[in-house]
C-alpha cells in the first residue's frame, strides 16, 4: 500500500487542471506544465482535490502510484509558485557571467573557462556583492529540470573537503578533513 500515492492532492483556485487520456495539462499563474501517466494509474478530480489509484497490484504500479502523486504535487506547486535553487561559488576568483539570456560562462580554476547552455525554462540570476562569494540564483516551473541543471552546474567543481573551494549549494554543510599535521 503506497502511503504517499493515496494522499489526495489540494487544487488551488488559481490552478486548472485537464485530463486527457493517460496526458495530464496544468495551468497556472507561471505558466503550464504536462506529464504522460502510466496506464497502471487512474487520476480523478472530486471537489477540489485529485485522486490517483492503481488498476492493478503488481510491484510496477505500486512503485509507480507514489511516484507520480509525487510529479503532478511538484507541478501544482510549480505554477504556482515556482522552485528556486541558490549555488555558491567558493575559491578565489571563482565566477560566473552571463553571456546571453541562457548561456553562462564559468571560470572555476580551470585552464579554459566552462560555457553552459541552459535551458529557456529557467530563468538566470547572478548576485556579486564585493567581499562575498558570486551566488548564481536559478528559477523555473518544473522542479525536475531545475534539480538537473542545478546537479550538472555543481559537477563542473564539486566542493573539495579540505578548504571548503567549489561550487555549492547556499546553506549546504560541507564536512572538512584535517589536513597534514606538520
Amino acid at each position: 500500500m503506497s502511503k504517499i500515492g493515496n494522499l489526495p492532492i489540494l487544487i488551488p483556485n488559481n490552478v486548472n487542471i485537464t485530463i486527457n487520456n493517460n496526458q495530464i495539462n496544468i495551468f497556472g499563474k507561471f505558466g503550464n506544465l504536462s506529464q504522460i501517466i502510466s496506464k497502471y494509474i487512474r487520476v480523478k478530480i472530486k471537489n477540489n482535490f485529485l485522486f490517483l489509484t492503481r488498476i492493478k497490484e503488481d510491484k510496477e504500479s505500486k512503485s509507480l502510484h507514489g511516484l507520480y502523486r509525487v510529479l503532478i504535487n511538484n507541478m501544482i506547486i510549480g505554477v504556482q509558485y515556482k522552485f528556486i535553487k541558490k549555488l555558491e561559488l567558493v575559491g578565489i576568483g571563482y565566477r560566473v557571467s552571463k553571456i546571453f539570456n541562457n548561456l553562462l560562462e564559468f571560470n572555476v580554476g580551470y585552464s579554459h573557462n566552462i560555457i553552459l547552455e541552459v535551458p529557456k525554462e529557467i530563468n538566470i540570476e547572478i548576485k556579486i556583492e564585493k567581499g562575498k562569494n558570486p551566488i548564481l540564483i536559478l528559477k523555473s516551473i518544473n522542479k525536475q529540470l531545475l534539480g538537473q541543471v542545478a546537479s550538472k552546474i555543481r559537477s563542473f567543481r564539486k566542493p573539495e573537503p579540505y578548504k571548503g573551494k567549489g561550487i555549492r549549494y547556499v546553506n549546504e554543510y560541507i564536512r572538512k578533513k584535517a589536513g597534514k599535521s606538520a
